[in-house]
This record gives C-alpha cells, sequence and structure tokens, in this order.
C-alpha cells in the first residue's frame, strides 16, 4: 500500500503561469493532485447489483474471501479511527476526502480518486456511499472465551438475517458498549457493506463472535455464569419482574419466526417487553434498544 500522510488531498501543483499555444498542439494533461494514488490499479471488479451503464473508471479489487468493502462516511471514519483491521485501498471523491482529510492523514493512507458514478458502478445504485468506500480484510474470528466483559452484556442473534437490522443492532450494541455480539456461521450477514453502513461506525467497536451451533454456544454461555434472556413477545415474565444479574446473555429472535426451539429451551427466562399502546410488538432493533435500557437500568454492575 502506498502510503503519503500529506493532508493536501486535491491540492494543485505544477507552475501557475500561461503555456503559450502552439498551433495544432494537443493541451496537456493536468498533473495529479497531491496526497491521490496514481498508477496501476487493483484487478477490476464486477458491477454491483442493479448498476447502470456508465462509462470506464477506476478498477476495484475482485470480490474475494479475504476482502470486504465498507461504505459510508462514519462506518469508514471509525474504520480509519480504529486501526482494528487492514486496511488495502481508499476510494473517494475530492469532497469526500476532505472531510476525512485527518483520519486518513492519520493512517498514512493514499487515496484513489473516484467519481460517485465509479462507486456506484461498483456498490451499486442503491447503495449510499457518501463518496468513500474502503477495500479491507475481515477482522480475525473470536471465540466465546474471547469475550472481555466490561459491560457484562453480549448480544446473542438467532438467525436474525437482514443487514439493516443487525447493523442497527451492532450501532445500539457500541452506544451501550455491549461486550459481543453472537451470530452463527449461516443465516447472518456479512459483517460488512450494507451491514456496516447501517451500523454507522458500531461495527468497530463490538466484538463478532461467529459460531457454528447457537443451541450449544448458549449452553457454554450458561456454564460461563451468564443469565439467559430470551426476548420473546409472548414471554412468560416481563423483564421489569424477572431478576437481573450480571452477566447477561439477551437472545433476540429472526425475522418473522423469533426465537427457535432449542434457542428458547437453553434460556433461563422468556420475558416480554410489556408495551403500552396498541402494537404490542416492535422490530427487531428496535426492541433490542429498549430492552438494553432497561437491562442498564435495572441490572446490578
Amino acid at each position: 500500500m502506498t502510503q503519503d500522510k500529506s493532508k493536501h488531498f486535491g491540492a494543485r501543483t505544477g507552475a501557475s503561469g500561461k503555456a503559450k499555444k502552439t498551433p495544432g498542439a494537443f493541451p496537456r494533461p493536468t498533473p495529479p493532485a497531491k496526497g491521490w494514488r496514481t498508477g496501476p490499479e487493483p484487478h477490476p471488479a464486477r458491477p454491483g447489483p442493479s448498476a447502470p451503464s456508465l462509462a470506464p473508471g477506476p478498477a476495484f479489487r475482485r470480490p474475494a474471501n479475504n476482502l470486504i468493502v465498507i461504505y459510508g462516511f462514519h462506518a469508514v471514519r471509525e474504520a480509519l479511527r480504529g486501526r482494528r483491521r487492514k486496511v488495502l485501498d481508499l476510494y473517494a471523491t475530492e469532497a469526500a476526502a476532505r472531510r476525512l482529510e485527518g483520519e486518513i492523514a492519520d493512517a498514512g493512507l493514499c487515496p484513489h480518486r473516484v467519481t460517485a458514478d465509479d462507486l456506484a458502478r461498483r456498490l451499486g445504485v442503491s447503495a449510499v456511499h457518501q463518496g468513500i468506500m474502503l477495500e479491507a480484510q475481515p477482522l480475525e474470528p473470536l471465540d466465546l472465551s474471547d469475550i472481555v466483559s466490561q459491560s457484562g452484556i453480549v448480544l446473542v442473534l438467532d438467525q436474525i438475517t437482514d443487514p439493516h437490522n443487525v447493523g442497527a443492532i451492532l450501532r445500539t450494541a457500541a452506544a451501550f458498549r455491549v461486550d459481543a455480539l453472537v451470530i452463527t456461521e449461516r443465516h447472518a450477514p456479512e459483517m460488512a457493506g450494507v451491514t456496516a453502513k447501517a451500523a454507522s461506525g458500531g461495527l468497530e467497536h463490538v466484538a463478532i463472535v461467529r459460531v457454528v451451533n447457537l443451541a450449544r454456544a448458549l449452553e457454554q454461555l450458561g456454564d460461563m455464569g451468564y443469565l439467559r434472556l430470551g426476548l420473546d413477545s409472548e414471554g412468560e415474565a416481563s423483564m421489569t419482574t424477572v431478576p437481573l444479574r450480571r452477566p447477561i446473555a439477551l437472545v433476540l429472535g429472526g425475522e418473522g419466526k423469533g426465537l427457535r426451539r432449542l434457542s428458547r429451551e437453553n434460556c433461563d427466562f422468556l420475558v416480554r417487553l410489556d408495551m403500552p399502546g396498541a402494537i404490542k410488538s416492535l422490530n427487531v432493533s428496535n426492541a433490542c434498544a429498549v430492552a438494553l435500557t432497561l437491562l442498564h437500568e435495572g441490572a446490578e454492575g
């Protein structure tokens, strides 16, 4: 990776005087702005979904198992600040690079200058990229034994597949300083792209633990001393009446189907949120936020 600690992205270079015009001569190409990547580009990637027919632009890396993309201002900013993952390349419009001028310089990066259309070609026209995209490597996988207890709360997702929901949960988890997010290897969205954008930087602040078998993971959490609370709109107890103690594992069910049978059986309590209005159930990410608020108010530290 080329590194350039200059903070002057897009600064003009070259002489300021006017060159004498020669009849029939072609104009000289404008020198590249200082602080921008030039030279060979990575291997080209296939267009994102529903991308329109656009003029050829810069090449991006091809999708691979050891490659993720993170886009959007807050998501990229926190990835640069956190320095938890290996960054491969940064692509930005001039305006977006100026907004993250300090973070880019501190990370020692030299971004590729692109247009919004270039990013739409890579990410798809529906991606809200805000003019910036990061290519990086995934974080190292973690095990349940790697969880460092700070707040004494972990979230366990039982096959929640919508990246917007998982991203919103990550954002809330980061705000409440949740120790970890436990997800399954399958039936879970990629921890990048749409999920990272919806998390608004939260992905960089919450440990992610992937497990093959969620029921066994819940058993292990019980052996580790966690109070396992399954959030269910039909739960037999209200969350406000259950005797709480930390550490707590809050288990959230998938969209539509809720908690699976084995997940329910491996919870110490099935709890509900008592809502005063006509609608008694919430979107899973909203329910997560309400539950975490109650846990922080009611559980002893």
